[in-house]
């Protein structure tokens, strides 16, 4: 995929919705340069097919959490304050783009064979929340985890669940108390 002016970026959102309602499988080129306004020869001039434009939108969400959560990750407080700062952060940028999240929701199985998007996971969320784990081990915030990068995968896990599931509905909690939920069981566990 070649780099992308921010014009055309800005426009292929347009069609994350039509991604949304029939999926990449089934939304055709015509339709995707119909509903963002993009010329079909642009696309294909930029990508290579629809997956690449699923990639595209996927990835660019991935970043902007990833910019989220590296500002949540690098503000003042306990690793624990932080990491309650990051998945706020996380399910905020969900919110923020519902229809990408939809799209997600929809061609997840095909998404998760993209290998631009596991590197793009580890950048975003994985690393930073492993450095997290550590340092709240170290300053007594958070209990010690003996595979933090396991367990930065399931805080992962459970704030992108929450976070597709309350971005497709058409009445959402907004960030804070979705985030404040997650949270309630991320800090205090599920043990009686």
């Amino acid at each position: 995929m070649r780099q992308l002016p921010a014009t055309i970026a800005s426009k292929l959102y347009g069609a994350a919705e039509l991604i949304a309602e029939r999926g990449i499988t089934e939304a055709k080129m015509d339709d995707i340069a119909a509903a963002s306004g993009i010329p079909r020869a642009t696309l294909y001039y930029y990508f290579t097919g629809k997956d690449e434009i699923l990639a595209f939108l996927l990835t660019d969400m991935l970043e902007a959490i990833a910019g989220e959560v590296a500002a949540a990750v690098g503000t003042p407080g306990t690793a624990r304050e932080r990491l309650e700062a990051a998945v706020h952060a996380q399910i905020a940028v969900m919110l923020d783009q519902p229809a990408a999240c939809r799209a997600l929701v929809g061609d997840l199985g095909r998404a998760t064979r993209l290998p631009e998007l596991a590197h793009a996971l580890q950048e975003a969320f994985q690393r930073p929340i492993e450095q997290l784990l550590d340092e709240g081990a170290a300053d007594g915030s958070l209990q010690v985890q003996p595979h933090p990068e396991d367990a930065s995968l399931a805080i992962f896990g459970a704030i992108t669940v929450a976070g597709l599931y309350h971005a497709v509905e058409d009445t959402r909690p907004s960030a804070e108390q979705i985030a404040k939920r997650v949270l309630a069981v991320l800090m205090q566990g599920l043990a009686g």
